[in-house]
């Protein structure tokens, strides 16, 4: 947690190497191509997916195994294993994106709508100033869970095999999980499987988000009351406890390429999201990042 929180992804490594989830990515389009064919039966496509989750799942968490295995037999293998756990993390590099969409409003809306088009799917053409803010917002609290709760979770139940394994999960939702209609059948079990391996971080970070907010009891009333309303099963906990914790309103309908989806509103605040309200959030994301930290000491020197 430390060394993602200090260095992020370091784009000299990168550079040089790909990301373990670069590396999924990559193997994720390798088998779609091989296994999706659209003019086949809704039931074909169906099984494909449920091919293509089980091979990128056995892979993932292999590899993560061997790799535990192998450095197990040096003194100081700990050390690399808990720097590949801290690339899984993504604290910094989602700080420093959302303050970038900051930064981009105190320029100006287009710059702002180029920087939060780098973070969220709607169309950032339709978003005006305080549209580009709740985005920001929103995405913050939605990566808080995927990017840095839900794989803390799973490497404290499972090591970085568990870890690997959420990756993995995550990053097939984020490529095939679609509800269009090349992905309707062939991602499904990918997408049912991120619900419910977001189901408890979710809430989980909904619940910080509440605690650290300054009115627990208000933030928490709030969250109970609008995350079931959400599109999502997931998403609304934590965007429900950050409208909260933050006064603001956040979700509502939104533009994706071209398509308005209707969605209900989190919380009961203004809509108007600035600068101001997006460093606030920051602020709120490292309040919960302490709390993990400190769970996380506290559990390791009670073991």
């Amino acid at each position: 947690m430390m060394v993602d929180a200090t260095f992020g992804d370091p784009p000299w490594l990168y550079r040089r190497m790909p990301h373990p989830v670069v590396l999924i990515g990559r193997a994720i389009d390798w088998l779609e191509r091989r296994l999706l064919r659209p003019d086949n039966e809704a039931a074909t496509n169906r099984l494909a997916g449920v091919l293509l989750l089980a091979l990128v799942l056995v892979v993932s968490a292999g590899a993560a195994l061997a790799f535990k295995l192998f450095i197990g037999i040096a003194q100081w293998g700990w050390i690399a294993e808990g720097l590949v756990m801290g690339a899984l993390l993504a604290q910094r590099s989602l700080v420093d994106h959302v303050r970038a969409v900051a930064d981009g409003l105190r320029q100006g809306l287009t710059e702002a709508r180029r920087e939060v088009a780098l973070i969220v799917g709607r169309d950032p053409d339709r978003l005006d100033a305080a549209g580009v803010g709740r985005a920001a917002v929103e995405s913050l609290a939605e990566n808080l869970s995927d990017g840095v709760v839900a794989p803390l979770f799973w490497g404290v139940v499972a090591g970085l095999p568990g870890m690997l394994a959420y990756k993995a999960i995550n990053t097939l939702d984020s490529m095939v999980g679609h509800r269009n209609e090349r992905y309707r059948e062939f991602g499904w079990a990918s997408a049912r499987l991120d619900d419910l391996a977001n189901f408890a971080p979710s809430r989980l970070t909904g619940l910080l988000l509440c605690l650290v907010g300054g009115t627990p009891r208000h933030a928490l009333r709030i969250m109970r009351r609008d995350a079931p309303r959400h599109r999502s099963p997931n998403a609304g906990w934590p965007e429900a406890a950050m409208a909260a914790a933050l006064d603001l309103r956040l979700a509502g309908p939104r533009v994706y390429a071209g398509q308005t989806v209707e969605d209900a509103w989190m919380g009961d605040g203004s809509a108007e999201a600035g600068p101001e309200a997006i460093e606030r959030a920051i602020a709120l994301a490292w309040r919960v990042w302490w709390l993990l930290l400190a769970a996380v000491a506290g559990a390791a020197l009670l073991a």
